[in-house]
């Protein structure tokens, strides 16, 4: 038992003086820092609980949303504004987890929830850079089947476990922090870092900072999106890989589209290149096919992985395919 303090916080100012102390945490809906608290790998001295800050969705008069970070993920999935406008992003909440999780998790907590690797959690059998950097990582050699294609390093090979976080990575959102030198914003893509040589450095985030809300900017076609999850059984399974996807189709052509990926990297993947290749091309299943093979050109398999790079594949086409049908 590592024992600790527990404080609850009366606002995001009162959060951010308490989480300056030396040793503190924020607890949001806890579905995974208790777990890793149980486990030892993380050993907060101080909690500080963020779970009653406002729990607010306030839609803008430009088609925008603000979601407070204390937002349960239930909550932000059943919107109205969410299952109409992005459905991507409701999809991708229901497919993370259980109902009785969706209930607890808040939004910020699930942008900021760690990686299931499990030699990240074996803190007494396996060495993993992430939690003791410079230690090694045993993945490399290991059991990588679930580990990341794109993007990783001889440091470290997790992936990023959340299905909600690649909706936004798609959709443009922009993260809202508070901290002791004021407010700032920043673009969900630039917030998960990739590993590199210091995989323990997982978001942009300072001491003591504290997420407060996510924007979601309008999207004129992002009613026509949606989110698909490859894994290994229909529930209760991480994304061997997932896609996140916005079509808009004119006269047969691409006008614009968005697009990410889960399951192959160390942070949600922001497919620019399939992007870019595909703005102003038919669309059609040939043009979808080699874009989605531009895109993981770069991707670097190892031993028991290869496999994600022709299933991404196919998965970024079969969904453009089907969001190019429904469009005309």
């Amino acid at each position: 038992m590592n024992p600790f303090t527990f404080a609850r916080a009366q606002d995001a100012a009162d959060a951010v003086r308490q989480g300056a102390v030396a040793g503190s945490r924020y607890l949001g809906g806890g579905t995974n820092l208790v777990d890793l608290m149980r486990e030892t790998v993380e050993r907060p001295s101080r909690l500080v609980d963020v779970s009653g800050l406002p729990q607010q969705i306030e839609e803008r008069p430009d088609g925008s949303l603000l979601v407070g970070a204390a937002v349960k993920n239930t909550a932000l999935a059943e919107h109205l504004a969410v299952r109409t406008r992005f459905p991507m992003l409701s999809r991708a909440i229901a497919s993370g987890a259980s109902g009785q999780i969706r209930n607890m998790a808040t939004v910020a907590g699930n942008i900021l929830q760690r990686t299931r690797c499990s030699y990240f959690y074996d803190h007494e059998g396996a060495h993993c850079n992430k939690r003791n950097p410079g230690e090694g990582c045993d993945a490399i050699e290991g059991v990588h089947r679930m580990h990341a294609v794109l993007g990783a390093s001889s440091a470290c090979i997790a992936t990023h476990p959340s299905d909600m976080c690649v909706a936004l990575a798609a959709l443009d959102a922009v993260v809202h922090l508070q901290g002791a030198g004021g407010a700032r914003q920043v673009a969900f893509t630039g917030f998960h870092l990739l590993p590199q040589d210091h995989p323990e450095r997982e978001t942009v985030l300072q001491p003591g900072e504290l997420i407060t809300a996510i924007e979601i900017p309008p999207l004129a076609f992002g009613a026509n999106s949606t989110y698909r999850k490859v894994r290994d059984r229909a529930s209760y399974a991480f994304a061997l890989v997932s896609v996140a996807a916005a079509l808009e189709v004119e006269d047969g052509v691409v006008k614009d589209v968005r697009l990410a990926l889960g399951g192959v990297a160390h942070k949600p993947w922001r497919a620019r290149t399939l992007e870019q290749m595909l703005r102003g091309q038919p669309a059609s299943a040939s043009y979808f096919e080699a874009a989605a093979r531009a895109e993981m050109a770069d991707a670097r398999p190892l031993r028991d992985n290869a496999f994600k790079i022709p299933l991404a594949q196919r998965t970024m086409v079969a969904v453009l395919d089907r969001l190019a049908t429904v469009h005309s």
